[in-house]
Protein backbone atom coordinates (compact mmCIF):
# COMPACT_ATOMS: atom_id res chain seq x y z
CA UNK A 1 0.00 0.00 0.00
CA UNK A 2 2.72 2.47 -0.92
CA UNK A 3 1.52 6.05 -0.57
CA UNK A 4 -1.70 5.15 1.22
CA UNK A 5 -2.44 7.24 4.29
CA UNK A 6 -4.87 6.89 7.16
CA UNK A 7 -5.67 10.31 8.61
CA UNK A 8 -6.88 10.00 12.21
CA UNK A 9 -8.81 13.02 13.46
CA UNK A 10 -9.40 12.95 17.19
CA UNK A 11 -9.97 15.14 20.21
CA UNK A 12 -12.12 15.34 23.34
CA UNK A 13 -15.88 14.98 23.41
CA UNK A 14 -17.79 18.10 22.41
CA UNK A 15 -14.96 19.76 20.51
CA UNK A 16 -16.65 19.43 17.12
CA UNK A 17 -14.97 16.50 15.42
CA UNK A 18 -18.01 15.46 13.40
CA UNK A 19 -18.68 18.77 11.64
CA UNK A 20 -15.01 19.26 10.84
CA UNK A 21 -14.56 15.70 9.58
CA UNK A 22 -17.43 16.05 7.10
CA UNK A 23 -15.80 19.06 5.47
CA UNK A 24 -12.39 17.42 5.56
CA UNK A 25 -13.68 14.21 3.95
CA UNK A 26 -15.32 16.21 1.17
CA UNK A 27 -12.06 18.04 0.48
CA UNK A 28 -10.19 14.71 0.42
CA UNK A 29 -12.92 13.03 -1.64
CA UNK A 30 -12.83 10.11 0.76
CA UNK A 31 -14.95 8.21 3.29
CA UNK A 32 -15.01 8.15 7.09
CA UNK A 33 -14.26 5.24 9.41
CA UNK A 34 -15.66 6.01 12.86
CA UNK A 35 -13.63 5.07 15.92
CA UNK A 36 -16.26 6.00 18.46
CA UNK A 37 -17.15 3.02 20.63
CA UNK A 38 -20.66 4.32 21.43
CA UNK A 39 -21.80 5.62 18.06
CA UNK A 40 -21.75 2.01 16.90
CA UNK A 41 -24.88 1.29 18.95
CA UNK A 42 -28.01 2.07 16.98
CA UNK A 43 -30.13 2.60 20.10
CA UNK A 44 -27.98 5.54 21.29
CA UNK A 45 -29.30 8.11 18.85
CA UNK A 46 -29.11 11.13 21.17
CA UNK A 47 -26.63 10.47 23.95
CA UNK A 48 -23.84 9.18 21.70
CA UNK A 49 -24.20 12.15 19.30
CA UNK A 50 -23.74 10.18 16.07
CA UNK A 51 -23.64 12.04 12.73
CA UNK A 52 -27.06 13.22 11.61
CA UNK A 53 -28.95 11.61 8.74
CA UNK A 54 -28.04 14.61 6.59
CA UNK A 55 -24.35 14.27 7.41
CA UNK A 56 -24.44 10.56 6.64
CA UNK A 57 -25.82 11.32 3.18
CA UNK A 58 -23.01 13.81 2.50
CA UNK A 59 -20.17 11.41 3.35
CA UNK A 60 -20.18 7.62 3.58
CA UNK A 61 -19.50 6.46 7.17
CA UNK A 62 -18.60 3.07 8.61
CA UNK A 63 -19.14 1.72 12.13
CA UNK A 64 -22.12 4.01 12.79
CA UNK A 65 -25.24 2.28 14.13
CA UNK A 66 -23.94 -1.12 13.09
CA UNK A 67 -24.48 -2.81 16.48
CA UNK A 68 -27.18 -3.29 19.09
CA UNK A 69 -26.47 -2.53 22.74
CA UNK A 70 -26.89 -6.27 23.43
CA UNK A 71 -24.10 -7.24 21.01
CA UNK A 72 -20.71 -8.23 22.40
CA UNK A 73 -17.92 -6.11 20.93
CA UNK A 74 -14.32 -5.26 21.76
CA UNK A 75 -11.37 -3.18 20.63
CA UNK A 76 -9.75 -6.39 19.39
CA UNK A 77 -12.69 -7.11 17.13
CA UNK A 78 -12.64 -3.51 15.92
CA UNK A 79 -8.98 -3.89 14.99
CA UNK A 80 -9.72 -6.86 12.74
CA UNK A 81 -12.80 -5.35 11.13
CA UNK A 82 -11.26 -1.90 10.66
CA UNK A 83 -8.13 -3.29 9.00
CA UNK A 84 -10.25 -5.41 6.67
CA UNK A 85 -12.33 -2.38 5.76
CA UNK A 86 -9.27 -0.18 5.23
CA UNK A 87 -7.81 -2.77 2.87
CA UNK A 88 -10.94 -2.37 0.76
CA UNK A 89 -11.10 1.42 0.98
CA UNK A 90 -7.46 1.90 0.04
CA UNK A 91 -8.15 0.09 -3.22
CA UNK A 92 -10.03 3.20 -4.39
CA UNK A 93 -8.72 5.99 -2.10
CA UNK A 94 -5.21 7.23 -1.39
CA UNK A 95 -6.36 8.75 1.89
CA UNK A 96 -9.00 7.54 4.33
CA UNK A 97 -10.26 9.52 7.30
CA UNK A 98 -10.78 7.91 10.71
CA UNK A 99 -12.68 10.02 13.23
CA UNK A 100 -13.53 9.57 16.89
CA UNK A 101 -12.40 9.89 20.46
CA UNK A 102 -12.28 6.33 21.81
CA UNK A 103 -8.67 5.83 22.85
CA UNK A 104 -8.74 2.04 22.93
CA UNK A 105 -10.15 1.90 19.39
CA UNK A 106 -7.51 4.31 18.12
CA UNK A 107 -4.84 2.20 19.81
CA UNK A 108 -6.29 -0.89 18.14
CA UNK A 109 -5.55 0.56 14.70
CA UNK A 110 -2.37 2.51 15.46
CA UNK A 111 -0.59 -0.05 17.66
CA UNK A 112 -2.72 -3.17 17.55
CA UNK A 113 -4.29 -5.22 20.31
CA UNK A 114 -2.40 -8.18 21.75
CA UNK A 115 -3.80 -11.51 20.59
CA UNK A 116 -5.08 -12.49 24.00
CA UNK A 117 -7.08 -15.70 24.42
CA UNK A 118 -10.84 -15.42 24.40
CA UNK A 119 -12.60 -16.85 27.42
CA UNK A 120 -15.06 -19.65 26.91
CA UNK A 121 -18.77 -18.82 27.09
CA UNK A 122 -18.92 -20.76 30.36
CA UNK A 123 -16.20 -18.67 32.01
CA UNK A 124 -17.75 -15.44 30.73
CA UNK A 125 -21.15 -16.47 32.08
CA UNK A 126 -19.63 -17.39 35.45
CA UNK A 127 -17.87 -14.03 35.67
CA UNK A 128 -21.04 -12.13 34.82
CA UNK A 129 -22.89 -14.05 37.50
CA UNK A 130 -20.17 -13.22 40.02
CA UNK A 131 -20.42 -9.56 39.06
CA UNK A 132 -24.14 -9.69 39.74
CA UNK A 133 -23.81 -11.58 43.04
CA UNK A 134 -20.61 -10.12 44.50
CA UNK A 135 -20.34 -6.70 42.88
CA UNK A 136 -17.48 -5.04 41.05
CA UNK A 137 -15.54 -4.10 44.21
CA UNK A 138 -15.05 -7.76 45.11
CA UNK A 139 -13.80 -8.54 41.60
CA UNK A 140 -11.44 -5.57 41.68
CA UNK A 141 -10.00 -6.84 44.97
CA UNK A 142 -9.46 -10.27 43.43
CA UNK A 143 -7.72 -8.77 40.41
CA UNK A 144 -5.45 -6.73 42.70
CA UNK A 145 -4.40 -9.97 44.39
CA UNK A 146 -4.01 -12.12 41.27
CA UNK A 147 -2.44 -9.56 38.93
CA UNK A 148 -1.23 -6.43 40.77
CA UNK A 149 0.81 -5.25 37.77
CA UNK A 150 -2.29 -4.96 35.61
CA UNK A 151 -4.42 -3.67 38.47
CA UNK A 152 -2.03 -0.77 39.05
CA UNK A 153 -2.04 0.35 35.41
CA UNK A 154 -5.50 -0.51 34.07
CA UNK A 155 -8.70 1.51 33.98
CA UNK A 156 -10.25 -0.50 36.82
CA UNK A 157 -13.17 1.94 37.03
CA UNK A 158 -14.41 0.24 33.87
CA UNK A 159 -15.97 -3.13 34.85
CA UNK A 160 -15.26 -4.46 31.36
CA UNK A 161 -11.49 -4.17 31.91
CA UNK A 162 -11.72 -5.99 35.25
CA UNK A 163 -13.90 -8.78 33.87
CA UNK A 164 -11.70 -9.26 30.80
CA UNK A 165 -8.55 -9.64 32.90
CA UNK A 166 -10.18 -12.12 35.29
CA UNK A 167 -11.62 -14.10 32.38
CA UNK A 168 -8.18 -14.45 30.80
CA UNK A 169 -6.67 -15.50 34.12
CA UNK A 170 -9.39 -18.12 34.60
CA UNK A 171 -8.99 -19.35 31.03
CA UNK A 172 -5.18 -19.59 30.93
CA UNK A 173 -3.95 -19.71 34.53
CA UNK A 174 -1.59 -16.86 33.62
CA UNK A 175 -1.76 -13.22 34.61
CA UNK A 176 -3.26 -10.79 32.13
CA UNK A 177 -0.22 -8.52 32.35
CA UNK A 178 2.17 -11.36 31.42
CA UNK A 179 0.29 -11.96 28.16
CA UNK A 180 0.43 -8.35 27.01
CA UNK A 181 3.46 -7.67 24.82
CA UNK A 182 3.06 -3.91 24.42
CA UNK A 183 4.77 -4.20 21.03
CA UNK A 184 3.25 -2.20 18.21
CA UNK A 185 2.20 -3.95 15.02
CA UNK A 186 3.33 -2.80 11.60
CA UNK A 187 0.65 -1.46 9.26
CA UNK A 188 0.84 -1.53 5.44
CA UNK A 189 -0.14 2.16 5.27
CA UNK A 190 1.08 5.42 6.77
CA UNK A 191 -0.77 6.92 9.73
CA UNK A 192 -1.10 10.67 10.27
CA UNK A 193 -2.63 11.70 13.59
CA UNK A 194 -4.38 15.05 13.99
CA UNK A 195 -5.55 16.16 17.44
CA UNK A 196 -7.94 19.02 18.17
CA UNK A 197 -7.50 21.33 21.15
CA UNK A 198 -9.43 24.25 22.61
CA UNK A 199 -9.28 26.53 25.60
CA UNK A 200 -10.47 24.36 28.48
CA UNK A 201 -13.22 26.67 29.72
CA UNK A 202 -14.53 27.16 26.19
CA UNK A 203 -14.60 23.39 25.71
CA UNK A 204 -16.43 22.90 29.00
CA UNK A 205 -18.99 25.53 27.97
CA UNK A 206 -19.51 23.68 24.68
CA UNK A 207 -19.97 20.40 26.55
CA UNK A 208 -22.58 21.96 28.84
CA UNK A 209 -24.42 23.42 25.87
CA UNK A 210 -24.36 20.09 24.06
CA UNK A 211 -25.84 18.33 27.09
CA UNK A 212 -28.63 20.96 27.13
CA UNK A 213 -29.26 20.28 23.45
CA UNK A 214 -29.41 16.52 24.07
CA UNK A 215 -31.92 17.06 26.87
CA UNK A 216 -34.06 19.19 24.56
CA UNK A 217 -33.85 16.45 21.92
CA UNK A 218 -35.20 13.82 24.33
CA UNK A 219 -32.22 12.24 26.08
CA UNK A 220 -34.25 11.49 29.22
CA UNK A 221 -36.86 9.53 27.25
CA UNK A 222 -34.15 7.67 25.32
CA UNK A 223 -32.44 6.69 28.58
CA UNK A 224 -35.75 5.64 30.15
CA UNK A 225 -36.43 3.30 27.23
CA UNK A 226 -33.04 1.68 27.87
CA UNK A 227 -33.29 1.53 31.67
CA UNK A 228 -34.10 -2.19 31.68
CA UNK A 229 -30.71 -2.85 30.03
CA UNK A 230 -28.70 -0.71 32.46
CA UNK A 231 -26.42 -3.61 33.42
CA UNK A 232 -24.96 -3.80 29.89
CA UNK A 233 -21.44 -2.47 29.40
CA UNK A 234 -22.64 -0.57 26.33
CA UNK A 235 -24.78 1.56 28.66
CA UNK A 236 -21.99 2.27 31.14
CA UNK A 237 -21.92 5.56 29.29
CA UNK A 238 -22.09 9.20 30.31
CA UNK A 239 -25.59 10.52 29.69
CA UNK A 240 -27.28 7.22 30.39
CA UNK A 241 -25.84 5.91 33.65
CA UNK A 242 -26.60 9.20 35.40
CA UNK A 243 -30.23 9.03 34.32
CA UNK A 244 -30.42 5.42 35.51
CA UNK A 245 -29.51 6.64 39.01
CA UNK A 246 -32.31 9.22 38.76
CA UNK A 247 -34.81 6.60 37.61
CA UNK A 248 -33.74 4.38 40.54
CA UNK A 249 -34.49 7.17 43.01
CA UNK A 250 -30.90 7.88 44.03
CA UNK A 251 -31.19 11.62 43.27
CA UNK A 252 -33.44 14.09 41.46
CA UNK A 253 -33.52 15.26 37.84
CA UNK A 254 -31.41 18.36 38.41
CA UNK A 255 -28.69 16.28 40.03
CA UNK A 256 -28.74 13.86 37.10
CA UNK A 257 -28.16 16.76 34.70
CA UNK A 258 -25.37 18.15 36.88
CA UNK A 259 -23.68 14.74 36.93
CA UNK A 260 -23.96 14.33 33.15
CA UNK A 261 -22.25 17.67 32.60
CA UNK A 262 -19.60 17.01 35.24
CA UNK A 263 -18.83 13.51 33.99
CA UNK A 264 -18.71 14.70 30.38
CA UNK A 265 -16.09 17.28 31.37
CA UNK A 266 -14.14 14.62 33.28
CA UNK A 267 -14.28 12.32 30.27
CA UNK A 268 -12.91 15.08 28.04
CA UNK A 269 -10.01 15.59 30.44
CA UNK A 270 -9.32 11.86 30.49
CA UNK A 271 -9.35 11.74 26.69
CA UNK A 272 -6.77 14.51 26.45
CA UNK A 273 -4.52 12.66 28.87
CA UNK A 274 -4.79 9.57 26.67
CA UNK A 275 -4.15 11.42 23.40
CA UNK A 276 -1.09 13.19 24.82
CA UNK A 277 0.58 9.76 24.98
CA UNK A 278 1.06 9.84 21.22
CA UNK A 279 4.37 11.51 20.30
CA UNK A 280 3.32 11.50 16.63
CA UNK A 281 0.17 13.57 17.24
CA UNK A 282 -0.06 16.86 15.33
CA UNK A 283 -2.05 19.31 17.46
CA UNK A 284 -4.25 22.11 16.12
CA UNK A 285 -6.63 24.57 17.69
CA UNK A 286 -10.15 23.56 16.65
CA UNK A 287 -10.89 27.08 15.43
CA UNK A 288 -7.95 27.09 12.97
CA UNK A 289 -9.70 25.08 10.26
CA UNK A 290 -7.55 26.51 7.47
CA UNK A 291 -4.36 25.23 9.13
CA UNK A 292 -5.96 21.82 9.66
CA UNK A 293 -7.14 21.55 6.07
CA UNK A 294 -3.80 22.75 4.68
CA UNK A 295 -1.88 20.25 6.81
CA UNK A 296 -4.03 17.25 5.92
CA UNK A 297 -4.32 18.06 2.22
CA UNK A 298 -0.53 18.31 1.98
CA UNK A 299 0.10 14.89 3.50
Amino acid sequence: MDGKKLIILTGPTGIGKTDLSIELALKLDTEIVSCDSRQMYRELQIGAAPPSAEQLTRVKHYFIGNLSITDYYSAGRFELQALELLDTLFATHDKVLMVGGSGMYIDAVVQGIDDLPTASPEIRAQMMQRLKNEGIDALRAELAQLDPDYYNTADIVNPKRVLKALEVIAQTGKTYSSLRTGQGKQRPFDIVMVGLTMDRQKLYDRIDSRVDAMLAAGLEAEARNLHQYKQLNSLNTVGYKEFFGYFDGEYDFDEAVRLIKRNSRRYAKKQMTWFNRYPQMHWFDRADEKAIFDFVLNQ
